[in-house]
């Protein structure tokens, strides 16, 4: 709270969920990996192809956070919301787990 209250500019708490990348020799192995993901809770996983050939298969979950606490130096919500934000984000963190 203390550095929040000292901000001067925009605040932002942001979380970003986990990633794997793994890289598939061949497109059925990067296809299955994607399904498995997704049937195990990594709604947002994908599969690239680079123009060389690489394939890669991204595992990502849908866990995201990001809130503004604090404009042009001015906080825009309670201490009570913040340790609200920090509780949901801890157990966004638990889940990655």
């Amino acid at each position: 709270m203390a550095a929040l209250e000292k901000a001067t500019g925009d605040v932002v708490l942001k979380f970003e969920p986990f990633v794997l990348h793994v890289q598939c020799q061949e497109l059925q192995d990067a296809q299955l990996l994607h399904s498995v993901a997704v049937d195990s809770g990594f709604r947002n996983s994908g599969i690239t192809v680079g123009r060389g050939g690489k394939i890669m298969m991204a595992v990502r979950s849908t866990h995201c956070l990001e809130v503004p606490l604090s404009h042009k130096g001015k906080l825009m919500v309670s201490e009570e919301y913040i340790e609200f934000l920090i509780h949901v984000a801890n157990q966004k963190m638990e889940e990655n787990i």
